[in-house]
Order: structure tokens, then sequence, then C-alpha cells
């Protein structure tokens, strides 16, 4: 694990990074969803690093990271600072790897001047998010303060992280243990700050239209989206192929595609090798 150092308002944190595969092969940013963390991208980096260096980082307030100050300040623009400190700390040409809130961020530091992200791939998020979703989001996001064990933690993100697929025992247990934290008194709770919900619930959400964002993007696009999704919508994701981005659905998913099958892997190999 590395730490990157960065600052934000008027403190210095910490952002935990997940490393793996040869540094003299080209890098891969992995960045996960709103309540999730880099250990999504554990079985991509297992079949990508002989020929990737993969870089997950926990997003602030999440996994192994620093919390921030308050529930305000969770929201893209402050994941953009550490972001650009990991990418300086890089120093090269980068693919970047987005599941929802990491694919916004990724679009974000993608549209401005001189990135250097070279190829874009989003999980099952594009330049428009409406609404509707958002409030089903919102309805999920505040879980339980304590869980009395793995089992119960499970059991729970089997419900509110349904959409997640494909997913068998095994990958659900391997979620339920990379997204736990011990309690003092022997309990569980999920790993990551509270204040995260409060900051997401404290606006009525509204559709996000990020087209202008999307359109500033100069590099190759891959666009994944679950099949029963409702966060990317069909008819976004028509929109963005028939402007020129590739195009895949991952059958049986919702929000979001876990990546953990074999087709998708496939053609998140086969873009970035093109």
């Amino acid at each position: 694990m590395k730490y990157v150092t960065y600052r934000l308002g008027a403190y210095f944190r910490r952002m935990a990074v997940q490393i793996s595969g040869d540094p003299s092969n080209p890098a891969l940013v992995c960045v996960h969803g709103l309540t999730r963390n880099s250990h999504d991208f554990d079985r991509l980096a297992a079949e990508f690093s002989d020929q990737f260096y993969i870089v997950a980082p926990d997003l602030p307030g999440r996994g192994e990271s620093d919390w921030l100050e308050s529930p305000a300040v969770y929201q893209p623009m402050s994941y953009l600072e550490p972001l650009t400190h990991l990418l300086a700390w890089l120093d090269r040409p980068v693919f970047w790897l987005g599941t929802s809130l990491g694919g916004i961020c990724g679009m974000l530091l993608a549209a401005a001047q001189g990135a250097p992200i070279t190829r874009l791939i989003l999980n099952d998020i594009g330049p428009f998010i409406p609404a509707a979703s958002l409030r089903r989001i919102a309805s999920y996001i505040q879980p339980p303060e304590r869980f009395e064990g793995l089992a119960a933690l499970e059991a729970y993100l089997r419900t509110v992280q349904r959409g997640f697929a494909p997913m068998n025992d095994a990958d659900w247990h391997h979620m339920a243990e990379t997204s736990s934290r011990a309690l003092p008194d022997g309990g569980l709770a999920l790993h990551y700050d509270p204040a995260i919900a409060t900051a997401f619930a404290a606006t009525e959400p509204q559709d996000i239209d990020f087209w202008p964002v999307y359109r500033a993007i100069g590099c190759p696009k891959l666009i994944i989206r679950g099949e029963h999704s409702d966060l990317l919508t069909p008819e976004t994701f028509a929109e963005v192929q028939s402007q020129g981005a590739r195009g895949i659905v991952v059958p049986g998913a919702g929000h979001a595609p876990s990546l953990n099958d074999a087709a998708s892997l496939a053609a998140i190999r086969e873009f970035l090798v093109a």
C-alpha cells in the first residue's frame, strides 16, 4: 500500500493507493464508486498485472484513506485534488477506469487541457445522470451503524449492492471482507466515513448534465453499461456511442457491473491495447 499526501483546504491528508504489476508497463488508474473502495478492482488487478501497472486509490473517506473534516467536503471537486497529486506522482500518460463516481472524476480530469489520460473507461456512468437514480442511491447509502458480524454485513451488501454483477458467493464474501472495519466493541461497520451519506442526503437530487465536460474529452472512450442500470440510461448510452465511444453491455447487471466476468475483462483489455 502506498500513501499519497495532498493538501485540501487547511489540512494535509493521506490517500491510500493499491499498486500491482510492473511499473515499466502502461499505467491503468482504477477508481471506485461512491461508497466502495479499491478492492473492487482486485480481480481486474490479478488478471491485468501481467500487462499493466495497476494503480487503485481509496478515495478520501473510504478504505484506508484519511477521512475529511466535514460532510460538506465530500463532493467530486474535493476528490480531484488527491487524484491530481496521484497523477503528478505517476508523472506519465495513464489509462483511466472509473466506476460511477470514479468515472465522474475521470471525466473532469480528462477534460482538462494537458490531461495525461490517454484512454478513458467509464463503468456505468455517463454525461447525464437522472435524478431518479440518485434518489434510489440516497435511499440505501445510510447503512446501519453496526453489524454483529461478517455474515450480517455480507447480507446487507447483497441487498443494497445487488446491481453488482456477475457475483458468486466467493465474490460477495470478498466484498464483505474488504468493505468492513472493526469497531471497538467487536462489531463491524462499513469501511467508509458515515459523513459521506450525510453529504449525499443534504441536497435534493436533480438531473446532472456533464455533456459540456464530456465533449471536451479528446481521448478514446469505452462505456460499460449494466443491462438494468438506471444511472446510465439507454438513451445516454446510445448517444455516447453515436459520438464515437465504444460501448458494451453487461447482461444481468444493474449499477454497477462488477467487472469480474471474463467478457468484460476481455473487452477492457482489447480497448486498452488497440
